[in-house]
């Protein structure tokens, strides 16, 4: 009798098969196959979002240069840009440096840690370029066209 009970009890437990757990463990692996890359990418393109906030941050501390300057930026540095804007000091995500400065224009540059993209806004007379480099040529980060 307690034979009989033990295994009745048994038979009414209901429990996933096999094939039903394998089902699931793949919809699952497809899911993640999908969303990971997709989440990587968003994260390179907010690592070249803050270099492009740094080198935007530069450009606007080289205009305070100049007025400083009687409208000048010879003599501009990374260490004088980073006295205004003490900011363009934080490496943690892309790295801030001056490439030139003259009496009419400047190049600022920012390169981000995670891609190594680089970013750079050029005054010429007045006329502002900003181009990218990717260091990547087929990644869709923040740099996929060379202007931003």
């Amino acid at each position: 009798m307690l034979l009989y009970r033990l295994r009745r009890r048994l038979k009414s437990e209901g429990g996933f098969t096999l094939i039903e757990l394998l089902v699931v463990i793949l919809i699952i692996g497809i899911l993640a196959a999908i969303a990971i890359p997709a989440f990587l990418n968003q994260k390179s393109k907010a690592s070249d979002a803050a270099a492009k906030v740094q080198v935007r941050t530069g450009q606007n501390a080289a205009e305070t240069f100049s007025t400083d300057h009687n409208g000048s930026y010879l003599g501009m540095e990374t260490k004088e840009l980073q006295e205004i804007e003490p900011v363009l000091n934080d490496v943690s995500v892309a790295t801030f440096s001056v490439l030139s400065a003259s009496a009419t224009g400047y190049e600022v540059k920012s390169v981000s840690k995670q891609t190594e993209d680089t970013f750079t806004i050029k005054n010429e007379a007045g006329v502002i370029t900003r181009t990218c480099v990717a260091k990547v040529e087929t990644k869709k980060g923040g740099c996929p066209t060379g202007k931003w």
